[in-house]
């Protein structure tokens, strides 16, 4: 295999992450792009699975994208790195987990349905994260959209920073075109004259730098050379997102698309280079009050950042990585920075370094800052992973990007016996590359739970445990995971005594418990004094209380939001042993927590469900009667609205195909977790009747 040398520099690296609603036409722009710019052939459809986007086997069946799928063109002595992402609800987490990669944030809308509920948790979600967002209206070619309430209702949603860059024009014969409205001030678009959306957005450019601002006031004009700078700066403050339309397939004319050639000028040349985004916040160990920023210099020492991992059962584990600082080779010799155990592992050395193409690896001689590219069968390697090659930048990490967390969850049993192990080992993989797929192990009802962002993602994850691993399981609803807290302050003791004839056991505990804000967690104080309780054996109290609290007192659920301060206690000089205040510590803690009124926490759901404005009535009736909250309603365009709700993640098990039938198929949601909250009494007694029957049975 040859070996290609890159000849771009940094300041030549546009990242971008086209991210959106599911049919928007994200992978049909990617293809488009890259065929325009020579890399790919005839730009074919999605459903057919003949893009350089979708093709995994998975993806050619559903006729939509699963999975984050990197490529890159040159254009104009330019080098573009895409990511393109999935649209579905269920999958956002893949799309999120992405965002550490690149610079932009380009927001792909469907011109016929507008704003959805995955567009607006993108531009919050890049928001948040600092990156320069922009919109890409595709499909202006449609019959029957509103092109003018599109763009009124993108500025009421997310502010009045949204602004053209050019503009959809109808041309003589009939077709779409564009119109630059950046550089041109004459001429007339579909949506106004031109003029007056130049004047926008250059009024809002230069209100980031004083002496532009000056000199724009006193001629009346600047150049597009002069804007370019502030315009990097605009979009760095999120003083502007740009929109641009395009029709990336027309449904008159497949092979001219419209639009694209004007976004790849875009681009080439105002899209902000690694050199000119906003740094990436690093943080060393918990010390989340200090942000550490690395310069994109190739001859500085190497980090990099891993945001996706796959795994192929033929070429194994494909990591692919971000280099923040310095340069990677074939030679290079790297560390894995565990985040977990916040340790390094032995250094691995790069055996080839490869840019991807969708499933093309193509092998390159080095990479430099700013720069995306993969490392294979290197099993060490984990998403979210920094790598560096100073044992200085030991226990360095990303800030945490907040992924979405899965909350639909499905029981699982192999349908073979024998077949456990298998299903362990693949699962492993599964979660390796799916950074919001969740497995756990219940102690008490003994069920394996998958967990995933909804029915989609976990429906494909079976698809792939069958077809990839061969392996098959039988699924059923799992328990809800509740948890426990206590309401009120309560003291605990209890003294572990045993004698067998030799050395003895003796410890003894007393201990305070006090309920702490929802959400706190827990938090464990040493208050003795005197040497009641010798320092060394405190860490064996505290481990009694943390086995304690993960067996629960109610319902064998977990306990949370609380503080246990140990306050004093005896010891033996001789039968004081570790194992010894490990008991006392549990069972002084049990004493405690039965004396503060426990309580049973239910997970609540953040839902936001968009459906036809018709059907607005029986969805808000219907939530409330799941004991939902509702936090406010919207209308969308398009006759829709979109309700915002907290509802108990017990009523909602089999919401999707609820609201299938309720909206005739025309309803979506999306949910995540806000927080636990109390159970009403009621329910909380039949649930700790059942738990008490279930272990009687037992």
């Amino acid at each position: 295999m040859a070996v290609l040398t890159s000849t771009h520099s940094t300041a030549d690296i546009r990242n971008l992450a086209l991210v959106g609603h599911a049919y928007a036409g994200k992978s049909t722009i990617v293809q488009t792009l890259l065929a325009r710019a020579g890399v790919a052939g005839h730009a074919g459809p999605v459903e057919r699975g003949q893009t350089l986007c979708d093709f995994t086997d998975e993806e050619r069946e559903h006729g939509h994208s699963l999975y984050s799928h990197i490529l890159h063109l040159d254009y104009r002595d330019k080098h573009i790195n895409l990511i393109d992402t999935p649209g579905s609800p269920d999958f956002t987490g893949q799309a999120i987990s992405i965002f550490p990669a690149v610079e932009t944030i380009a927001v792909v809308i469907n011109a016929q349905t507008g704003i959805e509920s995955v567009t607006r948790r993108m531009m919050q979600r890049a928001q948040r994260r600092n990156l320069c967002r922009m919109i890409i209206i595709n499909k202006i070619d449609a019959d029957n959209i509103d092109l003018p309430a599109l763009l009124s209702s993108l500025r009421e949603a997310f502010g009045k920073v949204v602004l053209p860059i050019n503009l959809p024009t109808t041309l003589p014969g009939g077709g779409k075109g564009v119109i630059d409205c950046y550089r041109q001030s004459t001429g007339e678009s579909d949506l106004g004259p031109v003029a007056d959306f130049h004047t926008a957005i250059v009024d809002q450019i230069v209100e980031v730098d004083d002496k532009l601002m000056e000199l724009y006031l006193e001629q009346g004009e600047v150049t597009p050379e002069q804007l370019h700078e502030p315009f990097e700066k605009a979009l760095r403050q999120g003083h502007l997102i740009p929109v641009c339309f395009v029709a990336a397939r027309p449904h008159d004319d497949p092979d001219n698309p419209v639009g694209i050639d004007e976004l790849l000028d875009i681009l080439t040349n105002l899209a902000p280079s690694p050199l000119e985004g906003n740094p990436r916040p690093f943080v060393r160990g918990s010390d989340f009050d200090h942000e550490l920023h690395f310069e994109p210099d190739a001859n500085k020492h190497v980090i990099a950042h891993v945001f996706a991992v796959r795994v192929d059962p033929f070429v194994g584990k494909l990591a692919c990585f971000r280099v923040h600082q310095g340069t990677v080779t074939a030679d290079t010799q790297l560390f894995i920075d565990d985040v977990k155990q916040g340790e390094s592992k032995k250094p691995f050395k790069v055996g080839h370094v490869f840019k991807l193409q969708g499933k093309e690896h193509i092998e390159i001689e080095r990479a430099i800052p700013g720069d995306l590219v993969a490392v294979a069968k290197v099993e060490d390697i984990h998403y979210d992973a920094v790598l560096h090659d100073s044992h200085s930048e030991d226990n360095l990490h990303l800030r945490p990007i907040g992924l979405p967390e899965p909350m639909s969850g499905l029981a699982v049993a192999p349908k073979k016996r024998g077949d456990e192990q298998k299903i362990a080992d693949a699962f492993a993989k599964l979660m390796e590359e799916d950074p919001t797929l969740k497995i756990t192990r219940d102690s008490v009802t003994h069920e394996t739970v998958i967990h995933g962002l909804g029915e989609l993602h976990l429906r494909v994850l079976l698809e792939k445990l069958k077809n990839r691993y061969h392996v098959e399981v039988d699924t059923h609803p799992p328990k809800i995971a509740y948890r426990q807290t206590i309401t009120k302050n309560a003291e605990g003791h209890h003294r572990h005594k045993k004698q067998t004839g030799g050395a003895g056991q003796f410890g003894e505990v007393y201990l305070r418990v006090e309920p702490m804000d929802r959400g706190a967690g827990f938090e464990f104080v040493n208050d003795t004094f005197g040497g009641s309780i010798p320092h060394n054996l405190i860490p064996a109290v505290e481990k009694g209380v943390k086995q304690a609290l993960e067996q629960g007192l109610l319902t064998g659920c977990p306990l949370q939001d609380l503080r246990v301060s140990v306050y004093d206690g005896k010891h033996h000089p001789v039968d004081s042993k570790e194992i010894a205040f490990i008991t006392a510590g549990r069972h002084a803690f049990f004493d405690a927590v039965s004396k503060a009124d426990p309580v049973l926490l239910e997970p609540i759901l953040h839902l936001e469900v968009t459906v036809p404005s018709a059907h607005l009535g029986d969805i808000t009736g219907d939530l409330a009667g799941k004991r939902g909250r509702i936090q406010g309603t919207d209308f969308l365009p398009g006759d829709m609205a979109l309700i915002d709700a907290l509802v108990p993640l017990a009523e909602v098990g089999s919401y999707q195909s609820q609201l299938k039938s309720m909206t005739a198929g025309q309803g979506t949601f999306t949910m995540e977790l806000s927080h636990f909250d109390a159970l009403p009494t009621h329910l909380q007694e039949k649930i700790a009747s059942q738990y008490k029957n279930h272990v009687a049975a037992d």
